[in-house]
C-alpha cells in the first residue's frame, strides 16, 4: 500500500504566488525521485477551533493562511529513498529561503489505514 507524508504550513498571503511557484520548482523534485503526486492546498474553509485547530498547530498569524500539502509514494521503502535522494540534492540549496516560516512547519509519515475511492 502506498505511504504519505503530510504537511501544515502557515504561509503569509503577501506569500501566496511564491508559495505557489517555490512548491512548482521544488515538488517537481519529490517527483523526480518516486512520489507519485503532490497536493497543495491553499485554505479556504479552515474553522478555528474552541480547544485546538490548524491556526494553531502552525501559531498562524493573522496575515497568513494554512496550507495542508501531502505527498504520495507507491510504498514507504520508495519513499525512504527518494526522500534521502531528495534531501541530498544540490538543487535543494536553492529552496532557502522559503516563502514561509519553516519551523513552524508540522510534517510526519503515515500508513494508509483505509481507501476510498470512486
Amino acid at each position: 500500500m502506498s505511504y504519505v507524508d503530510g504537511f501544515v504550513l502557515a504561509v503569509p498571503n503577501e506569500n501566496k504566488q511564491k508559495f505557489i511557484d517555490y512548491a512548482n520548482k521544488f515538488d517537481t523534485i519529490f517527483i523526480e525521485f518516486g512520489a507519485t503526486r503532490i497536493w497543495e492546498c491553499w485554505g479556504d474553509d479552515v474553522p478555528k477551533g474552541e480547544v485546538t485547530d490548524f491556526y494553531r498547530s502552525v501559531q498562524a498569524k493573522d496575515d497568513e493562511t494554512v496550507v495542508f500539502s501531502w505527498v504520495e509514494w507507491p510504498d514507504k521503502a520508495t519513499r525512504d529513498a527518494g526522500m534521502k535522494k531528495v534531501m541530498e540534492d544540490p538543487r535543494m540549496e536553492a529552496a532557502n529561503p522559503m516563502p514561509l516560516d519553516g519551523k513552524r512547519m508540522i510534517f510526519g509519515g503515515f500508513t494508509p489505514v483505509l481507501k476510498l475511492e470512486k
